[in-house]
């Protein structure tokens, strides 16, 4: 089948280093209103201790000027913003804190009013000594059991990286820790896999999920997350860097993603892809940013409303790049 571009938007959130020196890991969602809020971190490079979340409201086709969010206390890195509507239709901040990664604490701050201020950023897991917990880079998802699942993975030193699924039975607010997502070897090296994307259907709840073996490997459930299958590697390539995905209501599923296969290779170009087979196959159909020699395209995030996908992502660490895309 094939997917046709009715119409499509592309802006930059804000102008080139005019916020930041450097920005990354964007997340987007688009409100009832009509409104849309993003979320990234930025300061003077990833992981120094400048680096803060900013997050900007898009109102009227214009955005707003970021405003920064930050933890109180000894100055420490920011990282990797999640954006989750809540059934009160509050939006919950997630955001990662501190160093070294394996060090990262998961905080959270709540807004009430569409995403023009938040609350003072509280630590979700207090106590957590092994990692993060919640959502690592891709948004949450709401089942049909009425859980919410976190995709989450942890970067201890001295293991292999691994995913799992935080289990949410009250819409964010307190987590349950799933089994970690058996890994796999590749080449007799076990495969490092991080920052899964979640869909479900009605065979169960399916991963995606980012590798250094230069393809995405995808994971299983029917539990709900709660626990999952042996991860295996899917066709598609992967240079070592962050994907994600939306289910639409038809029940494609359209990936964001780099097509280049190479352990750190080049985040370029960046593609959208449909499967309207359930999440086995899928076909390119747009092109968000065509090959650059040594440019960066990347961290995707995706969501939708209907069939308008909305659209956040990485301009060569100095801007973050927005789109609106209606396909049919």
């Amino acid at each position: 089948m094939k997917t046709n571009v009715i119409n499509s938007v592309r802006e930059e959130i804000f102008p080139i280093d005019e916020i930041t020196e450097n920005c990354h890991a964007s997340t987007v969602l688009p409100l009832e209103d009509g409104s849309v809020v993003a979320a990234w971190f930025g300061g003077t490079k990833e992981g120094n201790d400048d680096v803060k979340i900013y997050v900007s409201v898009r109102e009227n086709d214009e955005w707003a000027k970021p405003y920064p969010i930050h933890v109180e206390g000894k100055e420490l890195p920011h990282w990797n913003p999640v954006l989750h509507l809540r059934k009160d239709n509050s939006i919950c901040l997630y955001f990662k804190y501190g160093k070294p990664i394996s060090n990262w604490r998961t905080y959270s701050c709540v807004s009430r009013d569409g995403g023009k201020s938040f609350t003072t950023p509280e630590e979700l897991t207090p106590g957590e000594k092994d990692g993060a917990r919640g959502p690592v880079k891709n948004k949450q998802i709401r089942l049909s059991n009425g859980t919410v699942l976190a995709p989450a993975s942890k970067e201890p030193k001295h293991s292999a990286w691994k995913c799992f699924t935080d289990i949410s039975e009250d819409d964010g607010r307190t987590y349950k820790h799933s089994k970690f997502v058996p890994g796999v070897r590749k080449d007799g090296k076990a495969v490092k896999m991080i920052q899964p994307t979640l869909w479900e259907d009605k065979t169960g709840v399916h991963m995606l999920i980012r590798s250094n073996a230069g393809k995405i490997y995808k994971s299983d459930s029917t539990d709900f997350g709660e626990t999952w299958c042996k991860a295996y590697e899917t066709p598609y390539p992967n240079p070592n860097s962050g994907i994600d995905l939306i289910k639409l209501e038809d029940d494609t599923v359209v990936l964001c993603m780099n097509p280049v296969g190479a352990d750190w290779g080049n985040r370029a170009p960046l593609v959208l892809m449909r499967s309207f087979d359930g999440g086995n196959t899928f076909e390119e159909f747009f092109k968000l940013e065509d090959i650059k020699d040594d440019y960066e395209f990347s961290y995707p995030a995706i969501t939708a409303v209907g069939k308008t996908l909305h659209i956040t992502y990485t301009h060569e660490r100095k801007t973050i790049i927005y789109w609106q895309v209606e396909i049919e």
